[in-house]
């Protein structure tokens, strides 16, 4: 079926949604050994299909190139030789992480005999709803099938003949596996109506993450009648406390803003003690200038660093994800706090202290995904956090928070084992 041929969305997205779930009844019971298998086959597929991924990765950037997409655009929707390596390593990285499902973990035994315990299980069916980057189908198939999860695909319109190519590779490596080609679908059509379906069949889906711009997942959370794992924003922030090691603060400040500046884990906003502004400011200042960060400050930032500009309440509110940073000089632990409370995200939030008592009220009352002492933002991540891989940021509060790795991607289920124990 091609984009050509799909006049009937609603029709469509059920038959895909029905298929779905029945792949991911197999799924869910697959062994360890099958679900790796078919993600080396993937990788082997991908391998084999270079030529097939790169005429079909140009004949989407021809089109994008047409329509007039911007530069920034099209090097994210571009499959160079390097990334469609990255993208089989990824894959096979994968296969080599541990698997969640079936673990049983607490296994108690309780005063009437039996023994009470949880295990890990898939979600079911997973939603992706994506922008860009085609590499992300690979990534995200891959972690929803080592979770044993079948898992929809819708990526942006701008990489549909790069999606359709690499879904191909999947199917095949799934089928070589003898796991249902179902298990991994992308959505075949362009039509934005496809999405409004997508995120509103909850006898299909179990789950929505949304990948990209704020726009798209605003919409997403507006519309959806199945739950979402999101995050809108990534205002982070880092605490330079009176008690810090200043040196410690300078490298983490740096780090946190300037390592790479469009990512959801960048500092956003710098929050200084006032008894170490003096000290502190105009050291970093002069390093963000060298690196041509532009400088949003508070009242008392900009008497300390001449070039800043005064910021406007909205900067305080804004994830840039450009050099430009806001700094505001603030009367202690509790009043940037309060300030992070008030402007932040819940996304990740650091202190710079050697103050212990200091840093565990931080990590208690911040209320964030990622809570930090000494150590950069950028370090929000579900690689540098061991998890192997992400399929995103959450920072919603129930089931998964922060990134989301393969865990992340299950639930838990209570198990009873007992010996013929009946109730009194």
């Amino acid at each position: 079926m091609t984009d050509a041929t799909i006049t009937d969305i609603p029709a469509y997205m059920t038959d895909l949604g029905h298929r779905a779930r029945a792949a991911s009844r197999q799924l869910a019971r697959a062994s360890t050994a099958a679900k790796n298998h078919a993600l080396l086959a993937i990788a082997a597929q991908l391998e084999q299909e270079r030529a097939a991924l790169t005429a079909a990765n140009q004949q989407d950037l021809a089109a994008g190139a047409a329509k007039g997409l911007d530069a920034a655009l099209l090097d994210r929707l571009e499959l160079t030789a390097s990334r469609i390596d990255a993208m089989i390593e990824g894959v096979r990285q994968v296969a080599t992480l541990p698997d969640p499902v079936g673990a049983i973990t607490d296994l108690n035994y309780r005063p009437s005999g039996i023994q009470v315990g949880r295990m890990r299980v898939p979600l079911g069916v997973v939603g992706i709803i994506y922008e860009s980057r085609p590499n992300v189908t690979a990534d995200a198939a891959a972690l929803c099938l080592k979770s044993g999860n079948a898992t929809v695909l819708r990526g942006g319109s701008e990489a549909f003949a790069s999606n359709q190519a690499i879904a191909r590779c999947i199917q095949a490596g799934l089928v070589a596996a003898g796991l249902p080609e179902d298990g991994v679908q992308v959505v075949a059509t362009t039509d934005r109506a496809a999405v409004g379906a997508m995120v509103a069949m909850p006898e299909a889906i179990d789950v929505i993450i949304p990948r990209g711009g704020k726009s798209l997942i605003e919409r997403i959370s507006r519309e959806a009648r199945v739950p979402v794992i999101k995050h809108l924003d990534g205002i982070c922030h880092v605490y330079i406390d009176a008690h810090a090691d200043l040196d410690k603060a300078y490298a983490i400040a740096i780090n946190a803003k300037t390592q790479r500046y469009g990512t959801c884990n960048t500092m956003e906003t710098l929050l200084v003690d006032a008894p170490v502004a003096a000290a502190i400011l105009p050291r970093l200042a002069a390093a963000y200038r060298d690196k041509g960060v532009e400088l949003r400050g508070c009242p008392q930032t900009c008497a300390l660093i001449a070039e800043a500009v005064p910021a406007t309440d909205a900067d305080w509110d804004s994830e840039y994800l450009a050099p430009i940073l806001s700094i505001r000089v603030v009367a202690g632990l509790e009043a940037a706090m309060e300030h992070i409370a008030r402007h932040g995200s819940a996304h990740t939030d650091a202190i710079v202290t050697e103050d212990y008592a200091r840093a565990r009220r931080f990590l208690r009352e911040v209320d964030s995904s990622s809570v930090m002492v000494n150590a950069s933002t950028r370090f929000a991540d579900g690689f540098e956090y061991g998890l192997g891989a992400e399929i995103g940021i959450s920072t919603d509060k129930f089931h998964a928070r922060g990134p989301v790795g393969l865990e992340g991607l299950t639930s838990v289920k209570f198990v009873v084992l007992g010996d013929g124990e009946v109730r009194g």
